[in-house]
Parts: structure tokens; C-alpha cells; sequence
């Protein structure tokens, strides 16, 4: 689960660069330049953590001298009120980037603890909890990252790595087997290909078509029960579309090997964290 630490380093630039401009006017106003203090973020609620790098990368940006002692790691699971992390250093630095470490906690714990209840529901691993492009933009590598702390998988990153024909595709192309053909000679013959379909009759072109992997698109149970019987094992099956933790084990019990979910990103509540700072105790020589 590695990040993109350079990339890392530009997104928490740019944000940094967003939240202080040219300056904290209240922190700058209030604490002398050269006092030190020790921040404890604190779970406020139980979940599944994520993005402990990244809050100590904030936190680093603002005090490359900035002591940090993690006391949870990503992908455990932990109950309201426990410590984690302190942040020993500049008291101006902890103040000026509270809001941004907490934001990245926050949310992309949020997300991994809705993952995480997705993942037990359907028990384990098959099928697997796959996200979607429905991301914040600008975050997407952060919280696919997180789905991954979650325990689920992740789709394509992008429209560059992987073959998704959807139904705006199709009409334009004239047809599924014409959709299929074209993406064949204009992809990697490495890259596989899926075809979403809404109907049974799809799902028939799309298999006869070659297709790698077929999305059925808000289908019923029933419908999908008679996809996944069709396809036989010719072609992963991927459910997809209002799904959630009510029905979600129903359509893992139609048998598809992969659940696909936007929410787990474009709608997540996030985890509540927050950052307690002790009073000033000393100065800087």
C-alpha cells in the first residue's frame, strides 16, 4: 500500500498553500514565533484509521524538526478516545496544520472504515469490495489508498490503465460486438475488457463479443442471478450500481465476483478525529 510521496509532496504544497496563503493571521497574532507544545490527535469515534502518513507529512511540511510518535497504525481498527498520535514542536506549526492533517484523517479514514464494514458483510473475500472513479478530484490515488486500508480493491485508477465500455460507448460505436472489436485494436493486447450491460441480452453480445469481465448495471437479483448462471465462469462478473450495506449480501449471494460501490468514496462520512493541544510550556533558545 506505498503512496506517491513525491506526489504526496505537491498535494499537501498546494493545500498548505490554500489554508495559510501568506499567513495564519489568528495563530501568528496569538503564539510567539518560538514556542513548542505537544498536539494528541485522538479517535473521537470507533473506525478503521487511515492517512497517518499523511497527517505526519503536514505536519513535517510546517517543522522539518517536528517530533512525531504514531500510536495506531493504518488499517486498525480503533475505539473512541484512543491516542493517535503526538506532535511535539513548533506550537505554530501543530496550529497552522491542524485543520489539513485532521481533513486527510478524517476523510480517508472515513473511507476505510466504510470499506471495512462492506468487506465483513460479504465475508471475506469473494467478492471482492471494488471502488469507482467517483472520487474527490485531485485525491484519487489518497483514497483509493484507503479503500485498500479498508480491505477492498480498486478498480481502473483512470481511463488510462484499464478498458471500460459504458452505454455511451456502445451507441456510439453501433453496438457491443463493434464496441468490443474497436477496443481491442486500440488497447495493449495486454489490457482486458470490460463491457457494462443492463440487460440479459447484453450480457449474451457481451459474451460472445470476448469480453474480459461484464458490469451488469443496476440489475435486479434475479436478473443477475440468471447473468451469473449465463456467463458461467466465462467472464468475471462485476455488480455494480445503489448498492449498499442493506443489499449487499444479496448480491454477493448471487454469486459475482466483484461489487463495485461510488460510495465508498463520493458520499463517505468521515471518521470523527480531533487534535488537543497542551499550553505552552516552554521556548525555544
Amino acid at each position: 500500500m506505498n503512496l506517491d510521496l513525491i506526489g504526496l509532496h505537491r498535494l499537501i504544497e498546494r493545500s498548505l498553500n490554500e489554508d495559510i496563503g501568506t499567513g495564519d493571521l489568528t495563530t501568528n497574532s496569538i503564539v510567539p514565533i518560538k514556542a513548542v507544545s505537544t498536539g494528541y490527535i485522538l479517535a473521537k469515534e470507533a473506525g478503521v484509521i487511515a492517512g497517518m502518513p499523511v497527517a505526519e507529512m503536514v505536519f513535517r511540511y510546517l517543522d522539518p524538526e517536528v517530533q512525531l510518535l504514531a500510536r495506531a497504525e493504518d488499517g486498525e481498527w480503533v475505539e473512541p478516545g484512543r491516542l493517535l498520535m503526538e506532535v511535539r514542536g513548533s506550537a505554530r506549526a501543530i496550529l497552522s496544520g491542524e485543520r489539513l492533517a485532521l481533513n486527510f484523517l478524517q476523510h480517508l479514514s472515513g473511507i476505510a472504515t466504510r470499506t471495512a464494514q462492506l468487506v465483513r458483510l460479504v465475508g471475506g473475500n469473494k467478492p471482492a469490495i471494488i471502488d469507482t472513479r467517483k472520487t474527490t478530484p485531485g485525491l484519487r490515488v489518497l483514497e483509493k489508498y484507503a479503500v485498500r486500508v479498508g480491505g477492498g480493491n480498486n478498480h481502473r485508477f483512470g481511463l488510462y490503465d484499464a478498458v471500460l465500455i459504458k452505454d455511451n460507448h456502445i451507441k456510439i460505436a453501433g453496438g457491443i460486438a463493434k464496441a468490443v472489436a474497436m477496443a481491442r485494436r486500440g488497447s495493449p493486447h495486454t489490457s482486458k475488457i470490460e463491457v457494462e450491460v443492463e440487460s440479459l441480452a447484453g450480457v449474451k453480445e457481451a459474451l460472445e463479443a470476448g469480453a474480459d469481465i461484464i458490469m451488469l448495471d443496476n440489475m435486479n437479483l434475479v436478473m443477475m442471478q440468471e447473468a451469473v448462471a449465463l456467463v458461467s465462469g466465462r467472464a468475471l462478473v462485476e455488480a455494480s450500481g445503489g448498492i449498499t450495506e442493506k443489499s449487499i449480501q444479496a448480491v454477493a449471494a448471487a454469486g459475482v465476483d466483484l461489487i463495485s460501490v461510488g460510495a465508498l468514496t463520493h458520499s463517505v462520512k468521515s471518521l470523527d478525529i480531533s487534535l488537543d493541544l497542551e499550553a505552552i510550556k516552554h521556548k525555544l533558545n
